[in-house]
């Protein structure tokens, strides 16, 4: 039983590791994914090692699998909890008057907005990067401006130039 559980939570603990480093891949973060990648292959080996050395004991293989499944979900809910990088948030909301522009500058995003049409008449839209940690804050703020607004967001890979990223720059944001 103590093999099962060791081998159980190596592969958790590898798991997390490697889907970390995967989503900081992603984000352009690659020494910090290279480093975590030295230690996710230490933990892995050993715990592939002792799943081959006991692979007579299918709980052994049970417990493998399931510590994978595990640190998948741990390692996301880890990525959330850290919340790098941006994302762009865009609002089309029936709000011509642009006092949901005027409120959410107030609040510190950065917005680029027009004039739109859409089926049934005038509408604004309007763009704003967030640093992620701060999106859920956004539509909590957007909901309470106008819970009809339409909303879509997407990842922001590469940001240059403009007021936002400036001020995001000397450290000037939501301060």
């Amino acid at each position: 039983m103590t093999m099962v559980l060791i081998i159980f939570a190596i592969n958790v603990v590898y798991v997390t590791f490697y889907t970390i480093r995967l989503i900081l891949t992603m984000k352009g973060y690659r020494y910090a994914a290279a480093g975590l990648s030295v230690i996710e292959m230490i933990i892995y080996v050993v715990g592939l090692g002792l799943v081959l050395d006991n692979l007579n004991e299918i709980q052994n293989l049970i417990a493998y699998a399931l510590g994978f499944g595990l640190g998948v979900i741990i390692g996301s809910i880890i990525e959330e909890k850290l919340a790098l990088g941006y994302v762009m948030v865009n609002v089309i909301t029936e709000d011509i008057e642009r006092k949901m522009v005027r409120v959410i500058r107030e609040n510190g995003y950065g917005i680029t907005d027009w004039e739109a049409n859409g089926r049934d008449g005038a509408r604004h839209a309007m763009q704003i990067l967030t640093p992620k940690r701060y999106e859920l804050k956004l539509y909590m703020l957007i909901k309470e401006l106008d819970p009809k607004a339409f909303v879509i967001t997407y990842e922001a890979r590469n940001i240059h130039g403009g007021f936002w990223v400036k001020q995001v720059k000397k450290g000037k944001l939501f301060k």
